[in-house]
């Protein structure tokens, strides 16, 4: 996992790469669900950021047989995620107020 040091004024810019499935690709919707709780979120809401990290991968690579990486932008008060294998890119965004 890196930083882009400098890369957002008001948030951060998280970049982490990982299989699409099997024991390491099942860390990505748990660092998301961590992720949502350090940046306030709680409960369901936290919840969902895992899940679209699950859905974001289904998305981009359907076969799970290759590496997915991810970059978690907080602007305000959401969380863009980005998934993105070669050129296929899939993005969501969250709302982190509630």
């Amino acid at each position: 996992m890196t930083e882009t040091a400098g890369a957002v004024q008001n948030g951060l810019v998280l970049r982490m790469s990982m299989p699409a499935t099997g024991e390491l690709g099942e860390l990505g919707p748990q660092l998301g669900v961590k992720l949502a709780e350090q940046l306030g979120v709680t409960g369901p809401a936290a919840s969902n950021v895992g899940e679209a990290i699950t859905e974001l991968t289904r998305a981009i690579d359907p076969s799970g047989t290759k590496d997915v990486s991810f970059e978690f932008h907080k602007q305000g008060a959401e969380l863009r995620i980005e998934a993105r294998q070669g050129d296929a890119a899939r993005t969501t965004t969250i709302a982190l107020g509630a």
